[in-house]
């Protein structure tokens, strides 16, 4: 069975909490349930992970190499826009395709969030889809590893 694992960095534990105009009202635990049922429903074993420390994430990037998962979503939050260091870990680990994910328009939003310096060391992003888009990011890993 494929093994996709899903990292949500800083502040995505409070959705349904925060700003609701901008993610939505459905709270965490939604979506980890919903990419969960995703998974029973395409046939992969689905891990969510979230964290509001950077280490951490750089942290659960490495063991995911070690783990030989088939697939990484990554929604870095307010990291996309700063931490070279994630972008570095995601870099290093190439035996696996990557899709950033954000829920919100980054394009659409403030000047600072227009650039993404993670995004460049993974396969694919997707903005704006709500938490629609981390069911998208799922799609392209599994047309991906089908090749």
């Amino acid at each position: 069975m494929k093994k996709i694992l899903v990292i949500n960095g800083p502040n995505l534990n409070f959705l349904g909490i925060r700003e609701k105009s901008i993610y939505g009202c459905e709270d965490y635990d939604h979506l980890v349930k919903m990419i969960e049922d995703y998974g029973r429903e395409k046939g992969f074993e689905a891990e969510c992970f979230q964290s509001n420390h950077e280490g951490a994430i750089i942290d659960r990037i490495q063991q995911a190499y070690f783990d030989k998962v088939d697939g990484l979503v990554i929604n870095p939050g307010a990291y996309t826009h700063y931490s070279y260091a994630i972008r570095d870990a995601l870099a290093s680990v190439t035996d696996f395709p990557k899709i950033e994910v954000h829920i919100s328009d980054v394009n659409a939003r403030e000047e600072f969030r227009h650039i993404s310096v993670t995004e460049p060391a993974c396969d694919g992003q997707i903005v704006g889809q709500g938490l629609k888009g981390y069911l998208t990011a799922i799609d392209r890993i599994l047309e991906d590893k089908k090749r």
